[in-house]
């Protein structure tokens, strides 16, 4: 079964200083690193996703910004694919799924983030396609929430969003279980 690396939206603007810092980035981008260190030694495939917001009102990932640039914890390589996306999911008006389907790619290995958005949003729409979906939980990031004036810290919406991916959208696991299996 051919396997891809798809890392979502690493992108200035989830990173300290960036306009939408995310709770543990640093460290998740870190692990995202090593998923692609782990990939490329196999010479098995990395995706990149660029989300640039073109909807008005967007505060952040804006066009011509550094926060839309590509963080350089995961700088793509000359001859890996990178697919700019406008929306949470990584599939809709874009050419990746084109792109799995021509390089008969049948086994996602994800990471990335916002685990409850563009994460959450694109695992679910690969299982639905037909991938087998791996998810590298400490390889995401989120942040806190707030619904019904109830507070939910970033620990809790990451926990409660990789427990519903769990299962029937993806396997998920560690960066270093992921390693170990390629």
């Amino acid at each position: 079964m051919s396997t891809a690396l798809l890392i979502i939206d690493i992108q200035n603007d989830y990173f300290p200083g960036g306009t939408m810092e995310l709770v543990g980035s640093a460290i998740a981008g870190d692990q995202a690193r090593k998923l692609i260190e782990a990939f490329r030694n196999k010479a098995l495939p990395v995706i990149h996703v660029q989300h640039v917001s073109t909807y008005p009102g967007a505060t952040f990932f804006l066009p011509d910004t550094k926060g839309v640039e590509i963080h350089p914890c995961v700088s793509p390589r000359e001859g890996e694919a990178i697919f700019q996306k406008h929306f949470p999911n990584s599939f809709r008006d874009t050419a990746l799924l084109e792109h799995l389907r021509t390089n008969k790619i049948k086994r996602l290995i994800v990471a990335g983030m916002m685990t409850h958005m563009c994460i959450d949003t694109t695992v679910r729409a690969a299982a639905d396609l037909g991938f087998a979906c791996s998810l590298a939980h400490d390889a995401c990031a989120t942040k806190s929430l707030s619904f019904g004036g109830t507070a939910v810290p970033a620990a809790s919406v990451q926990t409660a969003f990789l427990a519903a991916l769990n299962g029937l959208f993806a396997k998920v696991q560690s960066v270093d279980e992921l390693c170990a299996a390629l």
